[in-house]
């Protein structure tokens, strides 16, 4: 399995948006109900390029099997070297290794834009993403509880923060 590491295109949101659909469908790792839109994502997409941020895809036979990015953890001017950061990972696809690549090359983007510090903030119950997160020397920093509510229960969010 030969997986690529690279910077996205405008030409690779469509496949984002059915990695992002999928999530927000059927996990609770994006809080949204609704399925997003092309031009939902290619605003995202174009606001993420016009503030210097990185939007990564992992691609196996020239298909996207996953995609990194970072942006803005508070938009007041003092938060400006801590980013909020999301890894996802095609169905099918997950441990295989792609996440690891994923994050690391994030993590590096992160250090070469000499930010500070990142943070994730993770569905409470997703053990599998806090231990991944773990490995790559993020700690526990608190729990936010019941402030996300979906498939009719409350739900925890665990910020995990990493040093650069």
């Amino acid at each position: 399995m030969s997986i690529t590491i690279k910077l996205a295109q405008l030409s690779d949101v469509a496949q984002i948006l059915s990695i992002v659909n999928h999530a927000i469908l059927h996990t609770t790792a994006i809080y949204d109900y609704k399925p997003r839109t092309l031009t939902d994502m290619e605003h995202w997409f174009t606001a993420k390029q016009q503030g210097n941020f990185p939007v990564l895809v992992a691609v196996q036979n020239n298909i996207i099997v996953g995609y990194a990015s970072y942006g803005h953890f508070n938009a007041k001017e003092g938060y400006k070297y801590c980013v909020e950061h999301s890894v996802y990972v095609t169905e099918g696809y997950a441990g295989k290794g792609i996440g690891k690549l994923l994050l690391a090359t994030l993590i590096e983007h992160a250090k070469q834009q000499k930010l500070h510090t990142m943070i994730g903030l993770i569905d409470a119950d997703n053990k599998n993403s806090i231990a991944f997160h773990e490995k790559f020397g993020f700690t526990k920093t608190g729990v936010l509880q019941q402030v996300g509510y979906k498939f009719d229960r409350w739900l925890d969010v665990q910020y995990m923060q990493l040093i650069l």
